[in-house]
């Protein structure tokens, strides 16, 4: 019996393991492409970083450890936003005042999600460190400071570009009879990147980084964007695309990542240029 349980338990450490190696380093590759396409103008050491960026971004991941509760409940709603919970209101400009309108709405703030406040929380955290690089460019710990919260932003924009982040059918969809069907489609596209081969240097292909102008207004069309993509990933599913990779599968998963990589990107080099702009934080 105990050699039983034993196996039973190195099995249910390797299914843990290998789910969440898969998707951690999924944004970890993206992270990786978008690093490898900044433009020179961007500090050495960021453009170097781009190893340091792929581990940061698996950040956001790690704090949902389940030992730690506390942390798990205040970071799990960062990583998704359920649009059709708005009832086509329009996203409010922070955090707590989606709060207040959801509350109106009658659904749970944690039950909805927060990605979006998340993105634009962390992009300022990364325009605020920077000022401080311009400001004591020798300095390790702000360097170390720019790299952790612009890894952490783009775990969150690679959650974006990923339409099942933006839908409260996440994993699976009611059909006419009201059962839940194609449930275990949110694993197969989270695990899609590293099972078949996306590596940084094929998805950094043909991304440029550009300045935003309007940075939430960005935001929330990247969203919209991801938002419609939600019947292509059912579609493919129910072809059995994500099971067995097809070309189509393959190249679907491939733009997401290159969105991903390119709204990193967009939201690094605007930092930087935002960060020169800035007053004293005091």
């Amino acid at each position: 019996m105990y050699r039983w349980w034993l196996c039973v338990g190195c099995v249910l450490l390797l299914i843990v393991g290998v789910v969440r190696a898969w998707w951690v380093e999924g944004h970890a590759s993206i992270a990786e492409a978008s690093a490898s396409v900044l433009p020179d103008e961007m500090p050495a050491f960021f453009r170097a970083g781009g190893k340091q960026l792929g581990h940061y971004a698996g950040d956001p991941d790690r704090w949902k450890n389940p030992s730690c509760k506390f942390l798990r409940a205040a970071e799990a709603p960062d990583h998704f936003i359920d649009l059709e919970d708005y009832q086509g209101k329009p996203l409010p400009k922070d955090r707590y005042k989606a709060i207040e309108l959801l509350i109106t709405l009658k659904q749970k703030p944690d039950r909805v999600g927060m990605l979006p406040y998340a993105i634009m929380e962390n992009y300022e955290r990364l325009c605020c460190a920077f000022y401080d690089h311009r400001a004591d460019p020798k300095n390790e710990a702000i360097k170390q400071k720019c790299l952790v919260y612009a890894g952490v932003l783009a775990h969150l924009t690679g959650d974006c570009v990923m339409p099942l982040h933006t839908t409260r059918d996440y994993d699976g969809k009611k059909d006419k009879d009201g059962n839940v069907v194609q449930k275990g489609i949110h694993a197969k596209i989270d695990a899609f990147p590293e099972k078949n081969g996306l590596k940084a240097e094929e998805i950094a292909r043909g991304v440029k980084p550009k300045k935003i102008d309007d940075t939430w207004a960005h935001v929330k069309e990247r969203v919209d964007e991801s938002h419609k993509l939600i019947g292509k990933c059912y579609e493919l599913d129910k072809e059995k695309a994500f099971d067995k990779p097809t070309k189509e599968s393959r190249q679907f998963i491939l733009d997401r990542c290159r969105a991903g990589a390119q709204f990193t990107a967009d939201l690094w080099y605007t930092a930087w240029l935002t960060s020169a702009k800035m007053p004293k934080h005091w």
